[in-house]
């Protein structure tokens, strides 16, 4: 999120008589790396605005808040987590985790988890089946130890991808953009989880199908901006509201990244890139 353009937003409603009705900002740590908290978290106290991490692909990720050094997902009112099999602490099905230090919060998100329930079978609100069932919780508590190595594994098979596409002139070219480790310089350790590593590659495309011809297996997140999904398209959004999310999707790809990953694997995922934009 470009704290830029949320203050915009915010003008617009404040000079409007809020008809857009903004209630609440939701940050995404997109890939690993935390937002912009700082910034967001300022404008939105300003505007007396609810701030709902999405930290779904940042778990153990740290951010370097004036406040101190705080962890993705207990920076806002709450922060969200998903389990899901591909995250870095994923599950074996669906499950998910909401943090917040507000006591009232917590209440009513343990209600709405149980249909609503507030006490066995009287329901106050309608909530639903949001439950993290034992075996699930079981399976993340023997990975969860895990995670802090397995994290450092992905910022060290991300540096690897780094200085390879570089040195094989990928960068330079302008064929390749690396991602940007905002606050690697910060001091702190678990600056980004590398979820994925997501480069902005020329012709994009082509080279993903390039790369599959030669067994290697790349993806796209997220091929369509929201606001130009059909479920909303009754917002009334039209291409070029949002330029640099419609140019994003047009260009993002990302590589093979995992804790398990082979040196020789990572070399060979950049010489077929060389190759393919020697090919011209």
């Amino acid at each position: 999120m470009d704290p830029a353009g949320l203050e915009a937003v915010l003008a617009r409603e404040a000079k409007t008589g809020g008809r857009e009705k903004v209630r609440a900002v939701i940050p995404v740590h997109l890939y690993g790396q935390c937002a912009d908290m700082d910034s967001i978290l300022g404008l939105a106290e300003a505007a007396g605005l609810f701030v709902i991490e999405d930290a779904a692909q940042a778990i153990g990720t740290d951010y370097p808040s004036v406040r101190g050094v705080r962890k993705a997902g207990a920076i806002g009112h709450c922060g969200v987590f998903s389990f899901y099999p591909t995250k870095n602490l994923g599950g074996a099905g669906d499950g998910g985790m909401v943090l917040t230090d507000d006591a009232k919060l917590a209440a009513t998100l343990r209600t709405l988890r149980v249909h609503g329930e507030r006490a066995r079978y009287y329901y106050d609100v309608l909530g639903g089946n949001f439950r993290l069932d034992a075996l699930q919780a079981a399976i993340l508590r023997v990975k969860l130890k895990h995670l802090d190595r397995w994290q450092e594994l992905r910022r060290e098979r991300a540096a690897t991808y780094d200085r390879a596409l570089a040195e094989a002139g990928l960068v330079e070219d302008g064929s390749v953009l690396i991602p940007e480790a905002l606050y690697r310089g910060s001091g702190i350790k678990d600056f980004h989880t590398y979820h994925q590593y997501v480069v902005r590659v020329r012709r994009r495309d082509e080279l993903k199908e390039f790369l599959a011809g030669r067994g290697i297996g790349s993806m796209i997140y997220y091929p369509m901006p929201l606001h130009l999904q059909k479920c909303f398209a009754g917002l009334g959004y039209r291409e070029n509201d949002f330029p640099r999310s419609e140019k994003a999707a047009r260009e993002v790809l990302a590589l093979p990244l995992y804790p398990e990953l082979t040196r020789d694997q990572q070399d060979y995922v950049v010489s077929v890139l060389k190759d393919f934009y020697r090919r011209g």
